[in-house]
């Protein structure tokens, strides 16, 4: 029995324990015992060892995760002058105690055996990555100030934290389409140090600008901070920006969310519609159609001026939801064409995100009248507008085209120019003279000039000084009286008389012939 009794404590002495879990539940079942056959089996010895006091204090390093219990086991044996025990992290005795037997109260830790002698044995609850470090059981002697009696060998524990679950943050306000905006992803309290953060945006992956852990060396827990740069569009009024952290403390990756419409703005889009169209007939009635569309966010505003004077009589409908996230705003105003209002200045003024205002504007036209009383309609000017501009045309068309005959006209008489005399026999057959003449034949002399070919001045001269002659000898009458002959044209002679004075300038280039028949 006492060689098991010794086996025992020889194995607590030298920390050879079971695993950490078992410990803490077995410990409280043998700590007792244990400090019993402590006192008995000193108390065996000489006194002297009876009485030396000593501090059983549970060896380490142990290991909790974040949130759990941590128990520390401390048993006092022998015989200590007067004062209480504590329980402190670190060899900085100015520190606040975890447990003070003396003040009877707790501060982090809760004493497993209340009112016991020997077991100062604690409970830490929902461990915090702060309670890493070596925390030691220490007697203390009363007096003013009181001394440190004797302190156990230290228990180190190191506590496996979990991240907390990550925050994205980005500056405050809104920016435009086409800002490049930077987003940060932070978690802190995890050990160990190794951490991995990644993110995402609508499901498609995003390289990180920057991921950073400190502290740099061994600490009880880390922080982790992390920087991506999106470039926003109109179309992210609905995009989700993710960020997700991985650590081996966790069973599954913490996620973090961020809407990327919490940081755009997307101004509207302002137009004015009138109706009817403009100008319109005196004391008709005109409305003004103000369209704020598409934007975003939904704090819109609009309202109507009329000569920089806000008008009271708009309506203003509900702001409507677009399926693309954006929204629209619409507003109408009715008019009365009055004399007075012609020429007015309508402007329609949105302010949306308080941002500078946007604005549309359009004036009041009136028709004027004609003099009967009657408005001239727009649509009977446009038609005589358009008539005269067809005649106009048409008249143009047909000056051209006259143009283009005479020209036609003009160059085909130019190349042709009675100047040539062609001498054509209707019926001559070789032998005729000899035979009795038909009284039914006629003879037609025909004088036509070829044009002759353009001459130099010089030619023209000469020619012009020079007259042709044509002689016709008419054959003499047969007896016979019905037979009718004017002229025979089987000798034709010309000649050239002597000069003659030229002919007028104009008809320098013309030809003359001249033709004599002798009588019977």
């Amino acid at each position: 029995m006492k060689l098991f009794l010794f086996l025992s404590l020889s194995l607590s002495l030298s920390g050879r324990f079971p695993p950490v879990a078992t410990i803490m539940e077995g410990w409280r079942v043998y700590s007792r015992g244990l400090a019993i056959f402590l006192l008995l089996l000193f108390s065996r010895g000489s006194g002297a060892e009876a009485q030396t006091l000593k501090i059983l204090q549970t060896p380490g390093p142990l290991s909790v995760r974040a949130g759990e219990t941590l128990t520390l086991n401390c048993t006092l044996t022998g015989v200590g002058g007067p004062g209480g025990v504590k329980w402190q992290k670190g060899l900085d005795r100015s520190q606040p105690p975890i447990y003070s037997q003396k003040e009877n109260s707790s501060k982090r830790g809760n004493r497993i055996v209340a009112g016991s002698n020997t077991d100062f044995s604690i409970n830490i609850n929902n461990v915090r990555p702060e309670d890493a470090g070596t925390y030691y059981c220490v007697k203390y002697r009363s007096g003013s100030p009181e001394k440190e009696e004797l302190s156990g060998r230290g228990t180190e524990v190191s506590v496996i934290a979990t991240p907390s679950p990550p925050s994205i943050s980005s500056f405050k306000g809104r920016v435009e389409s086409g800002a490049l905006v930077t987003f940060n992803c932070s978690s802190d309290g995890f050990s160990p140090r190794d951490i991995t953060v990644t993110w995402a945006k609508d499901g498609r992956a995003i390289q990180p600008s920057q991921t950073r852990v400190w502290p740099e060396g061994e600490s009880i827990s880390y922080q982790v901070w992390s920087t991506a740069e999106v470039r926003l569009t109109k179309e992210d009024v609905r995009s989700q920006l993710l960020c997700r952290i991985t650590h081996n403390t966790l069973p599954s990756a913490l996620e973090q969310s961020f809407s990327l419409g919490d940081v755009l703005r997307v101004p509207p889009n302002v137009r004015v519609e009138t109706s009817p169209s403009s100008p319109v007939t005196l004391n008709d009635t005109m409305t003004f159609t103000c369209n704020a569309e598409n934007f975003y966010p939904s704090n819109a505003s609009l309202i109507w001026l009329e000569n920089n004077t806000k008008s009271e009589t708009a309506k203003v409908e509900p702001v409507t939801n677009n399926s693309d996230g954006t929204f629209s705003l619409k507003s109408t105003l009715d008019v009365i064409a009055t004399e007075e209002r012609n020429l007015s200045v309508f402007t329609c003024l949105v302010t949306h995100n308080s941002q500078p205002p946007l604005n549309e504007t359009v004036t009041l036209l009136i028709r004027p009248q004609a003099e009967d009383g009657e408005s001239t309609s727009d649509s009977e000017t446009d038609e005589k507008r358009v008539f005269i501009i067809v005649a106009v045309v048409c008249a143009l068309l047909v000056v051209l085209v006259v143009a283009i005959i005479y020209l036609i006209q003009a160059r085909h008489n130019k190349g042709k120019d009675p100047t040539s005399v062609r001498l054509h026999e209707s019926e001559k057959a070789s032998g005729m003279t000899n035979q009795e003449p038909d009284p039914n034949n006629v003879t037609y002399a025909d004088l036509n000039f070829e044009k002759t070919p353009k001459k130099s001045p010089s030619q023209e001269a000469e020619v012009s000084q020079q007259t042709e002659y044509a002689t016709i000898q008419p054959a003499k009458p047969t007896p016979n009286d019905d037979n009718v002959t004017y002229a025979d044209l089987d000798m034709v002679h010309l000649s050239k008389a002597p000069k003659r004075p030229a002919p007028k300038p104009e008809e320098a280039s013309s030809e003359y012939a001249s033709v004599q028949v002798q009588g019977n």
